[in-house]
Order: C-alpha cells, then structure tokens, then sequence
C-alpha cells in the first residue's frame, strides 16, 4: 500500500487484495477509516470545488477506481497494479463482514432500491448481519440519520449518494457516526438491485464504462462525460509535460 500523488491528488497504489486485508485488520482492531475512490471525473472536480477536494484529502484510504486514472497515472511513471472499483470493493468487503461477523448499514438511493439491495445482499452472503438501512433523501434531518446510524451498531457503514454530496456527508459526520470504516459507493445500490446494469467486464477493462453509461443514460451522462473526459485528457498531457521537462533537466 504505496501512496502516490498524481493530478496534485493523493491516492494509493494497492491491490484489490491489500486494500481488503488493510481494511480488515483496521476494523478488527477498531481504527477508524474513512475511504473513498478517485475516478477522471472526481480528479477533474477537485480541482474546482475545494469542499471536495478537502473531503477527498481528508480519508484514510484513496483507492483508484477508472482505467483512465490507472493509465494516466502509469504514464506518468507511476507504478499502480490494478483498478480497485468501488462496487467491487463492496462486494469484497460484504464479503469479508460476512465471514467476521461485522455488522453493516446501507445508506441511500431510494427506499425501494436500498430495501431491495439489503434482500440481494443477504441472500448472496449467508451470515451478513444488516444493522439497518435508510433512504438518500434525509437533507432536512440529517442529525436524526447518523444518531440511527450510530445507534445500530454498524461497524461498516456504505453510502450510496452522487459526488460530492457523500463525500461532503461523510467527512462532515464521521466523527459522530459510531461506525469503525465509512465508504461511498455512489451508484451501487442501482446495480445490485438490478436498476442499472453495469457494463460487461471487457468494458471495464478497456475504460469505457463511461460509455456504457452514457448509452443507458445519454441525455444526462454524454455532457458531463464529454466535459470531464476532454478536461482530463488536457491535464494529463501537461502532466506529462511537466515530468518530461523534470526528467530533462
């Protein structure tokens, strides 16, 4: 687990494996971790909306998720062994919690989709213990949320709500969440409850989930895709710009 810095942000260069081991080991002897995953569009962000960036900055464990981060960041010369996507992770540390005995809770999307995803996860890890799960739409009474998240006895705590609104969510209350690991997961609920599906593994592994995305989504998704892509894109060139211009002199 080697932090590297790319694009002026911080994240890790970790496997899937790792991240999971690193994670367990911290829950089990109860240090707190705040985590989150960096993509193009969440790099391109930052650099605007400095809540977020602090938001990002301030979590324990930054995790790639996006081939285009893994092969901007390798073409600058750093070494990172994999994606580690978020809704993968999810599913590995399920997993895991499963296993251990670590009790969750599942917070956004909609009552349905989250109530649904809590079936589907049940059903898929024999043994993991739910504490409880809540709806995305809570802004007028957050307080009351985290006081049940923290009443619940979760040590594991996934929440499902867009950039950078969980970003900002959790780094605003994790001090008061009770929980020893808090991770966003954006659109994962969708996926599990079967709302959204994602996009076929060779997809993923060449970077085009995006378009994938765009597809089931144009009239929402193609703008921001085309803004943050080509903002990308133009970063990374004068990133590698500038460490070719160090290498030379």
């Amino acid at each position: 687990m080697k932090e590297i810095k790319f694009l002026g942000a911080p994240m890790l260069s970790a496997s899937m494996a790792d991240t999971v081991n690193h994670i367990e080991s911290k829950i089990a002897a109860g240090e707190f971790l705040q985590h989150v995953v960096v993509n193009v569009a969440k790099l391109v962000n930052m650099r605007k909306d400095r809540e977020l960036a602090e938001s990002v900055n301030a979590c324990d464990v930054i995790n790639i998720d996006g081939m285009g981060v893994v092969w901007g960041a390798r073409l600058c010369g750093h070494h990172v062994p994999e994606r580690v996507a978020g809704v993968d992770l999810f599913h590995n540390l399920l997993a895991m919690s499963a296993r251990r005995g670590f009790p969750i809770y599942l917070l956004g999307a909609k009552h349905e989709v989250v109530a649904k995803t809590t079936d589907v996860v049940k059903e898929m890890y024999p043994g993991l213990d739910v504490a409880g799960y809540h709806h995305g739409y809570f802004w007028d009474d957050e307080a009351a949320v985290v006081q049940a998240i923290r009443e619940s006895g979760a040590k594991l705590l996934f929440v499902a709500i867009t950039s950078p609104k969980k970003e900002n969510f959790i780094n605003k209350w994790k001090d008061q969440l009770g929980v020893d690991f808090v991770m966003g997961v954006g659109g994962t609920f969708d996926v599990v409850a079967g709302k959204v599906k994602r996009a076929p593994v060779w997809m993923q592994n060449a970077g085009l989930e995006w378009l994938y995305r765009v597809i089931q989504e144009p009239g929402r998704m193609w703008k921001r895709y085309l803004v943050t892509n080509s903002r990308f894109a133009w970063l990374l060139v004068k990133e590698r710009f500038r460490g070719a211009r160090t290498e030379a002199s």
